[in-house]
């Protein structure tokens, strides 16, 4: 795949999203057919870009803003934390309980 002329971290950024991608849905799922392929990656892809805390960027998801930070101790300490799976239990969802 060629680049383009003025973008020339693209390859990076992409060789590092389909490492990922590779290393988190794809050598842990058996793929069945194309369908199968096209709606694993569509999952993955919404995932990767609305759910999945990046450590990079101090845990914030590249589509929402940056997570308020909580400073009380007594909050920290009575956090209720629920877990959702997708794709058969390979991603995980994690959502403070309101």
């Amino acid at each position: 795949m060629l680049s383009g002329v003025r973008m020339p971290r693209m390859n990076s950024i992409m060789e590092r999203w389909v490492q990922t991608c590779r290393r988190e849905l794809l050598d842990r799922t058996l793929i069945w057919n194309q369908q199968h392929l096209l709606h694993a990656l569509r999952e993955f892809e919404e995932f990767y870009n609305t759910r999945r805390p990046h450590q990079g960027i101090a845990n914030a998801r590249p589509l929402h803003p940056m997570p308020v930070p909580i400073n009380d101790p007594e909050q920290i300490t009575h956090l209720d934390v629920r877990r959702w799976e997708r794709l058969g239990g390979i991603l995980h969802e994690y959502q403070h309980a309101a």
